[in-house]
């Protein structure tokens, strides 16, 4: 049943047409029932006929034996002509009955249409090629390969979409260019020609018998207008041509167009592996046309011209006509708007998203949905109103198998629609239809409605040439505007104007940034005036942050149109900059990122909501196949997707959507997702391997170790393995530098880590990946020549992340039994000051500022007081070897009554406050995390004091 969006509550549903109503409902079914049973037959009998054929859905299975019953039709063109043209009219009359009396959906009609025409085709092919092959020979390349016609369909023959009474949009391609030749039971063949006249001669044969109009009727109407160079262009064209036309000459909306393409005639000379090779040659054509390998915000303009193009040809079609209605596909809110909205998502990020190449446009609402640029409830609601628009279309058509989409006028007729549709009556018709129309369009225009320029904004400086007249007037303008320093904003504004890759830009590019500069010059005075003294920045600096960005992608025009193509892309960058510097290096450095502006997930983070790290790994891992074999490209698409989501913790944790501890548990989930990740793809590029899957752990230390990450964290790692194969020592020891390869290589889309070895055993002077069994000894240290203790204080904070979950599981009982030895405490409580002495004498802070992690007090003290108690009491206290992070451990001990409790509550709330500051300072870019020292005060304090409980000093 057809359902209206949710929020659309209009009461419009009757009861569904019954068998006997579909005669006088529908012209077309009472002229098919005087062809299939005749005019004088009783009304009995013709509704038996017609019960018969609403009885089951055609399958295309059903469709080719329909075919394979006729002998002659396989032989005989003529008689083909005939059987397809009664295939289709029985066809359409079980359609017609299924649909109208709600025993099928959009799904069986478009699909069983679309079968229809597949079949149609492919009998068609089939048989004249034979025929043609008789005289001329087989159709081959240079090679003798056998070459087949590859029919594409286009639009919704493409999609599977078709409707009833549709156009089939088609163009006809072969592989390679050559000379038919006469082999196999074509050896008679005496009249050679090119394969181009072979494939012309067959395509004209083809359209005639599908389109014809003969007694019985046709079976499809063909449209070529979309191969290229349109009607003045080839019939057929080789894939040569096709590439060339393409790449040279194809326009932006050819592009929407191909979105859709696929091949649907079937094999006639070639063999199964041979048609593939020629279908996979063309779609490797057709794909990097269609789907640009970077983000393709450009496309939007393009498309809102050529929707305005057919909104103003079909309103001049209906010009001073009376007698027309509303246009459910073309016209406002109709199937055509929900189809260009979901096709401008798939060009602008099917490059990079394999996931949004579905040519089916319900298919793409919900990948739209699960990929977050689409709100859950507007793709929803989008879906339903495509599916009632379609239903609708196909009632309109029932009536007289008209290629119509235009509401009727006339109340008859309306009430007729009204009946096939379902509807209670015409007015609850439109009512439903009017309000489908303004979902659809509300959509719509939040997406294609062009950005309202500022008619106030002055114009800006384009040169050095520009007169101090102008430049007066401008920096007074500024200066209305709440700059406090006009001059230095205009001279900043220069700087971009006048930049190289400014300069080199065309017009037109020049025009949208000066005007993306205008757009973030009154966002900038907005933000201003509405967060008024909350704001951390003043206009001056948040535009010289904007600004900075501009220049970074002036010559990247796709990024210039995001911004000014979508005014809430426009404000999340506004609140990104004016929160923190380190958001604006970040997106410096990564412009890529500004995709994820358009991620509706990126609102979606919360303390609460976590990312599902499995999916998000595993979504990665199917990306990765496509670039198998290609390192640079997988390294850059692990770099992208990465930054894609550190951005988005990042708009979170602005937001104030996530504590420090969340965003820090989050991080370190994506880190150890992230190297997972790259040690399947650094494995599978070491040449000697002897396993499937290495027998190889990652060990993070340090802050990933303790689930602490930050933004710019360094991971401190340490490689094991354990394989009794002798060659093992040489490939674990060439993965480990594969992986450190992988992960800290400088390609065009950064790095991913940064990485410190210097924990693993003997620091820089050890091997870069210890056996397991070498590690143990080094750890137990029972000769005296393995771990000190500020090694065993630093597996503490030590933990499998990723590799083989054995040996991980093999680590963490390895590390439970060294932390849980009884120690002798004064020599544990020795060696720990003299640490602590010494990283305090690394670490001078000479400043008025206290220092949150290094001076006394601060973060470092309550890390070695948590190492320290984990040391001396784990061997009784087993569930102190929990790696749980250092506030956990704090209030555990205190529980336990190791410390006195509150003090331990105030010291974890001391640290909970030092990273938050610390945090801060770091997203502002401050260089050290210090701060006036009343500010800590009371932290502080209680931290010495707990100090003093535990050590005594």
């Amino acid at each position: 049943m057809t359902q209206l969006p949710p929020g659309a509550d209009v009461d419009w549903r009757g009861k569904p047409a019954a068998l006997d109503e579909l005669p006088a409902l529908s012209h077309y079914t009472r002229r098919a029932l005087d062809a299939e049973v005749g005019h004088d037959s009783t009304a009995e009998a013709r509704l038996d006929h017609l019960r018969a054929l609403a009885a089951q859905p055609w399958s295309e299975a059903r469709m080719r034996a329909y075919l394979e019953g006729s002998a002659s039709s396989r032989a005989d063109t003529g008689a083909l002509s005939v059987s397809l043209r009664r295939l289709r009219r029985q066809v359409m009359v079980s359609l017609i009955a299924r649909d109208a009396t709600g025993a099928a959906g959009l799904d069986e009609v478009v699909r069983t249409t679309t079968a229809l025409a597949e079949v149609a085709l492919q009998a068609a092919v089939a048989l004249h090629a034979h025929e043609l092959a008789e005289v001329h020979g087989v159709p081959a390349s240079a090679s003798g390969i056998p070459q087949d016609l590859l029919i594409v369909g286009m639009g919704k023959l493409g999609g599977a979409e078709l409707n009833v009474s549709s156009d089939i949009d088609l163009v006809f391609v072969y592989d390679e260019d050559g000379t038919t030749q006469a082999q196999g039971r074509y050896e008679a063949a005496s009249r050679p020609i090119t394969n181009h006249e072979f494939f012309e001669r067959l395509g004209r044969r083809v359209i005639v018998a599908l389109a014809d109009v003969t007694d019985q009727g046709f079976v499809f109407r063909v449209d070529m207008r979309l191969r290229p160079n349109g009607d003045s262009g080839p019939l057929a064209v080789s894939t040569a041509m096709l590439e060339e036309y393409l790449m040279a000459l194809g326009r932006e909306w050819e592009r929407f167009a191909w979105l859709k393409g696929r091949v649907v005639s079937s094999p006639v000379f070639a063999n199964a592996e041979q048609f593939a090779a020629q279908r996979n040659a063309l779609e490797d054509i057709v794909r990097p046309f269609v789907f640009r390998k970077y983000l393709d915000y450009g496309a939007i303009a393009s498309l809102r011209e050529l929707h305005a193009l057919i909104r103003a040809e079909t309103g001049r079609r209906n010009a001073g006509r009376d007698d027309r209605g509303d246009n459910v596909k073309l016209g406002r809110g109709g199937i055509r708007e929900i189809e260009f909205l979901a096709q401008t998502f798939q060009v602008i990020r099917g490059g990079r998203e394999p996931r949004l190449r579905s040519r089916s446009t319900l298919a793409t609402l919900a990948c739209l949905a699960e990929l977050g640029s689409l709100p859950p409830t507007t793709s929803a609601r989008l879906a339903a109103c495509y599916v009632f628009l379609r239903d609708l279309e196909h009632a309109l058509q029932y009536v007289d198998d008209a290629q119509t989409h235009v509401l009727p006028v006339d109340a008859e007729a309306r009430a007729r629609v009204a009946a096939l549709l379902g509807a209670r009556d015409a007015d609850a018709l439109v009512a439903a239809f009017r309000a489908v129309q303004e979902c659809v369009a509300g959509a719509f225009d939040a997406v294609f409605v062009e950005p309202r320029a500022d008619p106030s904004m002055l114009p800006l400086p384009s040169g050095p040439a520009d007169g101090a007249a102008d430049d007066a007037a401008l920096e007074e303008h500024l200066r209305s505007m709440g700059y406090a320093d006009p001059g230095a904003t205009a001279q900043r504004l220069r700087g971009v104007l006048t930049s190289r890759r400014v300069q080199v830009a065309n017009e037109a590019t020049r025009a949208r940034i000066e005007r993306l500069l205008k757009s973030g010059l009154r966002a900038v005075t907005e933000r201003a005036r509405s967060t008024g003294a909350s704001h951390d920045i003043g206009p001056d600096e948040l535009f010289a942050r904007f600004a900075q960005l501009v220049d970074v992608i002036a010559g990247r025009s796709t990024y210039i149109s995001l911004l000014n193509q979508f005014p809430p892309a426009l404000e999340r960058v506004m609140r990104l900059l004016a929160a923190s510097r380190w958001a604006t290096d970040y997106l410096v450095r990564h412009p890529i990122l500004l995709d994820e502006l358009l991620d509706e997930r990126v609102e979606r983070f919360d303390n609460e909501h976590t990312p599902d790290w499995v999916a998000w790994a595993a979504s990665v891992r199917d990306k990765l196949v496509e670039p198998e074999g290609d390192q640079e490209e997988q390294m850059n698409l692990l770099r992208d997707v990465h930054h894609a989501q550190v951005f988005r913790l990042l708009v979170a944790d602005l937001d104030g959507r996530l504590t420090v501890e969340r965003l820090a548990d989050h991080l370190s989930a994506l880190a150890d997702a992230t190297l997972a990740l790259t040690l399947e793809c650094a494995w599978k590029t070491v040449s000697r391997r002897h396993r499937a899957e290495p027998a190889f752990a990652v060990i993070s230390y340090g802050k990933l170790g303790g689930k602490e990450l930050g933004y710019a964290s360094d991971l401190d790692l340490i490689f094991l393995y354990d394989d009794p194969h002798p060659d093992a020592p040489e490939v674990y020891s060439s993965l480990a530098r594969r992986l450190v390869t992988w992960l800290t290589t400088q390609t065009s889309s950064g790095i991913l880590f940064d990485i410190d070895l210097r924990l693993r055993p003997n620091g820089n002077a050890g091997l870069m990946v210890s056996s397991f069994d070498a590690f143990s000894r080094y750890q137990r240290n029972d000769d005296g020549l393995g771990a000190w203790v500020w090694e065993t204080q630093a597996l503490t904070r030590a933990r499998y992340s990723c590799g083989d979950r054995a040996l991980g599981q093999r680590f963490e009982d390895e590390r439970a039994r060294v932390l849980a030895r009884v120690r002798d405490l004064a020599a544990l409580r020795k060696e720990v000051l003299a640490m602590r002495q010494k990283m305090l004498d690394g670490h001078p802070n000479t400043s008025p500022d206290f220092d949150l992690k290094h001076d006394r007090g601060g973060m470092v003290d309550i890390e070695f007081i948590v190492q320290y108690l984990v040391l001396a009491h784990a061997h009784e206290r087993p569930s102190l070897l929990r790696n749980a992070g250092n506030i956990a451990l704090l209030q555990m001990a205190g529980d336990m009554g190791l410390v006195e409790a509150s003090l331990a509550r105030q010291v974890a709330d001391a640290y909970r406050t030092f990273r938050a500051l610390q945090h801060r300072l770091r997203l502002n870019g401050a260089e050290r995390a210090r701060v006036a020292p009343d500010e800590v005060r009371h932290e502080v304090d209680a931290v010495r004091r707990l100090w003093q409980r535990v050590f005594g000093e």
